[in-house]
């Protein structure tokens, strides 16, 4: 769904943003920025759970050695 909207909008810092993110359009600038937005807010949501649950113990994980191969 897209909505069609109007905003005020600073040229120099559209410009900064739109090279910084290399961007072709406006709105593809203004796109990437809510996204990555809405990125950092989840991240910071997640970081303020670290230590939340005392008795959590760690994940078992699998990593791969060097040769790309999987260990159990």
């Amino acid at each position: 769904m897209c909505m069609k909207k109007t905003f005020n909008v600073d040229e120099t810092l559209l410009k900064e943003a739109k090279a910084a993110c290399a961007a072709a359009t406006d709105t593809e600038t203004i796109r990437l920025g809510l996204e990555a937005l809405v990125r950092h807010a989840a991240y910071q949501r997640l970081q303020a759970l670290r230590g939340s649950e005392p008795r959590a113990h760690d994940v078992p994980r699998r990593r791969g050695n060097f040769t790309g191969e999987l260990r159990d």
